[in-house]
Order: structure tokens, then C-alpha cells, then sequence
């Protein structure tokens, strides 16, 4: 399908859900009129709503896209990451959500301040902000990339307008636009799940008995490797690294922490955070089913089979080769040698965005493009508003002007939400040209984002732990982070300073090592200074 080729209902379907999208900040601008409106709502939402908006930020694009090509190419051992939801949402609700309603301010990060000092504070920050920017980049990218697969329109252009449309409602309406669209925009992209699942099942010649039998033949179903290894992504492996990074979203992740103080009581953040969790686990499961299946419904249509396996050779030889054009017969040789030997890991992802362009009925394309939209939209959304309000809350009052009064905190606001979103969608459009960079920056904050949560822990655990012991943790930590982020790349003389590990491991490794060698610094401290 491309542009030209997709639908007027499918179009139709697209105009009414930006119309809608666009409407909703403009409807929600009078109450975003203060900073508390503008960052968390007043205080006066329902947790039901506010669950919503957590399970929409759990899901993205790359959950859209990424998960179903993941259980296309393997299998379901990344689901297992879903399974640690109940425990991080358990300690989330009896610890985490009573400590920022009752203790903590509107910055997530505060309280590092008060616990050790004011380079916590900025640590956290900085980390946060610089994975917030190249979590909007990497999102804004990859929706471009599967909208530019399903409609054939420019992959810069979509990015420069779902980001100019993201940043124009959140501008307007403030984190209550936020939080609603982010719910409506998870019942669209549920709804839309469910109806690829409907059809690929109604479209296997011998019924849903049959992709069930081919997936199964496949291992298609599998949750991993029950063994001991921590070397390889074993089921103990995702579970932990779920467990750690559900901690870090619901601990000290801005974007949380902004709906716990949004809703209108503890108890409505408490049953938010649960419903956020318990949602997202069968819409998790949905996805991956949808990947499974979806091998068996390719199997039986080989001729599809070998357009997607193609089409993806094409884009691998027109990177590799760029002086090439598509069409000519050199690349269209070269597409057909790479295709015949791809394996489902090679061109999983490609899978759903092709049976959607070309098996989908007149309108629910449509329907289905949107879903893709509120995937990338809900998650974009959230990283601006609370990325925004940390700017405010620990940059400009904290450091440039602490007597701000309400405009001027107000227009801050409006600014910097103008400013991350523009940064985003640079930051998009830069990966076009120079992903691999883009990847490194993404590596590099992902292990300074590394300490945030052993920071965290080591200040709301520990009343012994202090300043000197939290900067002895957080500087072995990070070391530690760092060997395990970059030696798997070692060879030859140097192969003997690999890390053993799976890299899902890092967070779980990082994160304990700055609690435990923190706690331990601070004892060891604290009997000098007796």
C-alpha cells in the first residue's frame, strides 16, 4: 500500500483520530493555566484514568512493531519481563506511592537532594533528561518506520508532523491532555491488536487450530531456558531484569511519578499503578501471540512470505550499497541472494506492518495506522510533559530563579515542553543519517541511567547511608556498569576482561552494586566520623 494506494476510509479514519488528538489539548488548555494544572492536573483525576495512562506509557511503537517481530523471529522469552509487573507494582503501592504523595515534592528527585547532597540531585537529573531525549528520538524513528512500511510516505515527514502534533497538545493541555489522550489512545491500540488477531486467525485456511499447530511445531510458544545462566537470556534472566527495570519505572521514573501526584487520592495512585500493571501483562501477551501467529499464517502463504523476506533484502542493499538505485537489476539480484538466506530474526519486525498494509479490509488500515500513532504517542507525550516540569522544578527554581513567581513558572513550562519536543524530533530525524552515533548516545545514558535506581534504593532503604558512601556507590557502580556495557566487544589479548554476563544483567548488577558498596562505604564512613 502507499499513499496513493491507501484508502479514502483509511484516510478518513487517520484525519478523525489527529483531529481528535489536536482537540483534546485545545479542550484541556484552560485547566493546564497553573503549573500545578499544567504538571499534575490539580491533583484531581480518577485512578482509573490514571491507570490507563500508565499501561498507554508501557506501551510504545517498538511495543506495536518490535514485540509480535521478536516472537516472529524467537519466541516468548521477553514476555517474561511482563510477568515481574505484579512484584514491582507489590512494593510500588506499599512503599513508593505513599512516599511521593506524603514525603517527596513534584520532582522525583528531590529527596536525593536532601538524602546526599546536590550532586545526586543533578546526577539523577541529567541521567533522566538524556534518556528521556533519546527515548522521544528512538519512538518518533522507529513509528516513522513502520508507518513508512505500511504507507510508503516520507519517513522525515512523518516524523516532523507526529512530532509537531504531539508537542502542539501537550503544549496545550498540559499533563490532563496527557494523561486522557494517553487513555484513549491505549483502548485504540488494544482494539486494534485484537482485530489483527481476528483476522489472521479467520484467514488460515484450516482455521485457528492450524496457526496454533504450526506455532507450537515451531517452539514459538516457549518462555526461555529454565537453567541457572546468567550469561544467556534465560527465563531467571528476564525476570530479574523485569523485576529492576519495573523498580526504576515505578520508583524514580518522572513519568510515574508525575500520575502518582495527578491522582485525586493514595489510594486511586495505588490502584493506578495496579491497573496499569495487570493491563498491560494480557495486552503484552496479545502482541506476542499476534508474532506467533503470524509465523504460522506466513507459512501457509509463502508468496507473502517472500515479499516481506524481499522487501527487506531491498532496504539492507540500498543501505549497503548506496549507490544502487531500488529498481535496477544489480540490487534486485543482490535482494534476492540476501532473501533466500534470511532467517524469521532477520525480518520479523517487517512482518506485521506488511500483513497490515496488504491483508487489512478498507478502513481498519486505517484504524490500525492510528493504533501505531497512539503507540509512539502516548509515550512521547509523557517524556515531554514530565521532562518539562523536571527542567522546572530542578533547574530553573532550584538554581536560576527560586522566587519564581506562578507566570513565569508557567511560561517556563510552556518553553521548555516546545524545547524537548523540538530536541525529539531532531533527535529523530538525525537517526536517518547517522544511527549508529544516535545507538552510542543511547548506550552511554542507558549506563548512567544505570545508578538511578541504586541511588534511589540506597537513600530510601538505608537511614545510615550518606553523602560519601552514596558517592562511593554510584562511582563503582557506574565502573562496574561500564565493564559490563562495553567489554562483550573485547577480542584477542583483551577478551580475558569481558563480562560474563547477559546484558539484560547490567541494570540488576549495576544497581545492587551501588546499593551494596554504598551501604557498605557509608558504615565504613561513618565509624571514621564517630
Amino acid at each position: 500500500m502507499t499513499l496513493a494506494a491507501l484508502r479514502t476510509p483509511d484516510l478518513v479514519v487517520l484525519f478523525i483520530y489527529f483531529a481528535l488528538l489536536i482537540g483534546s489539548g485545545f479542550y484541556f488548555r484552560k485547566r493546564s493555566g497553573t503549573v500545578e494544572g499544567f504538571t499534575v492536573a490539580n491533583r484531581s483525576l480518577p485512578g482509573w484514568v490514571c491507570g490507563l495512562s500508565i499501561f498507554g506509557t508501557y506501551l510504545s511503537s517498538n511495543t506495536f512493531i518490535g514485540v509480535p517481530g521478536k516472537a516472529y523471529g524467537s519466541n516468548w522469552n521477553s514476555f517474561v519481563f511482563s510477568l515481574s509487573l505484579p512484584i514491582a507494582a507489590f512494593i510500588a503501592v506499599k512503599w513508593f506511592v505513599p512516599f511521593y504523595r506524603r514525603h517527596a515534592g513534584l520532582s522525583a528527585y528531590e529527596h536525593l537532594e536532601k538524602r546526599f547532597g546536590a550532586w545526586a540531585r543533578v546526577y539523577a537529573v541529567v541521567c533522566y533528561l538524556l534518556t528521556q531525549v533519546s527515548r522521544v528520538g528512538t519512538i518518533m524513528f522507529g513509528v516513522a518506520v513502520g508507518l513508512h512500511a505500511l504507507t510508503g510516505w516520507d519517513i522525515a515527514t512523518i516524523i516532523i508532523v507526529s512530532g509537531f502534533a504531539v508537542t502542539l497538545y501537550t503544549l496545550m493541555g498540559g499533563i490532563e491532555a496527557v494523561i486522557w489522550t494517553d487513555a484513549i489512545q491505549s483502548v485504540i491500540l488494544t482494539l486494534g491488536a485484537a482485530v489483527v488477531v481476528i483476522l489472521i486467525l479467520s484467514g488460515m485456511p484450516e482455521g485457528a487450530g492450524q496457526a496454533m499447530s504450526l506455532a507450537i511445531e515451531a517452539d514459538k510458544f516457549s518462555l526461555g531456558d529454565f537453567g541457572p545462566s546468567l550469561a544467556e537470556s534465560t527465563f531467571w534472566v528476564v525476570l530479574f531484569y523485569g523485576i529492576f527495570i519495573n523498580l526504576t519505572n515505578f520508583g524514580i521514573d518522572q513519568n510515574f511519578v508525575q500520575r502518582y501526584h495527578a491522582a485525586n487520592s493514595e489510594k486511586a495512585a495505588g490502584r493506578s499503578v495496579w491497573m496499569g500493571a495487570l493491563m498491560y501483562m494480557p495486552v503484552a501477551l496479545m502482541f506476542f501471540f499476534i508474532g506467533s501467529i503470524l509465523f504460522s499464517y506466513y507459512q501457509v502463504n509463502p508468496g507473502l512470505l517472500e515479499e516481506v523476506k524481499l522487501a527487506k533484502a531491498s532496504e539492507l542493499v540500498t543501505d549497503q550499497f548506496p549507490g544502487l538505485t531500488k529498481d535496477s537489476l544489480e540490487a534486485l539480484t543482490e535482494a534476492k541472494r540476501l532473501a533466500s538466506g534470511m532467517q524469521p530474526g532477520d525480518y520479523g519486525d517487517r512482518v506485521l506492518p506488511h500483513f497490515i498494509a496488504n491483508q487489512m479490509p478498507v478502513g481498519l488500515a486505517g484504524l490500525l495506522i492510528a493504533a501505531l500513532f497512539a503507540a509512539a504517542m502516548s509515550s512521547i507525550d509523557t517524556s515531554l510533559n514530565s521532562s518539562s516540569t523536571i527542567a522546572l522544578q530542578d533547574f530553573y527554581r532550584r538554581w536560576f530563579r527560586p522566587d519564581a513567581d506562578e507566570a513565569q513558572s508557567l511560561f517556563f513550562l510552556r518553553v521548555m515542553t516546545v524545547v524537548w519536543g523540538g530536541i525529539g524530533t531532531g533527535v529523530a530525524l538525525a537517526m536517518m543519517g547517522v544511527q549508529s552515533i544516535l545507538d552510542a548516545w543511547w548506550k552511554i545514558s542507558g549506563v548512567f541511567a544505570g545508578g538511578m535506581l541504586g541511588l534511589f534504593l540506597l537513600g530510601f532503604i538505608s537511614r545510615r547511608a550518606n553523602n560519601a558512601g552514596a558517592a562511593v556507590g554510584a562511582t563503582i557502580g557506574l565502573l562496574v556498569i561500564l565493564w559490563m556495557t562495553f567489554t562483550p566487544e573485547m577480542e584477542g589479548d583483551l577478551g580475558w576482561l569481558r563480562s560474563p554476563f547477559h546484558a539484560n544483567m547490567i541494570t540488576v548488577v549495576g544497581t545492587l552494586s551501588i546499593f551494596i558498596i554504598g551501604l557498605g562505604a557509608s558504615r565504613v564512613v561513618g565509624r571514621k566520623n564517630s
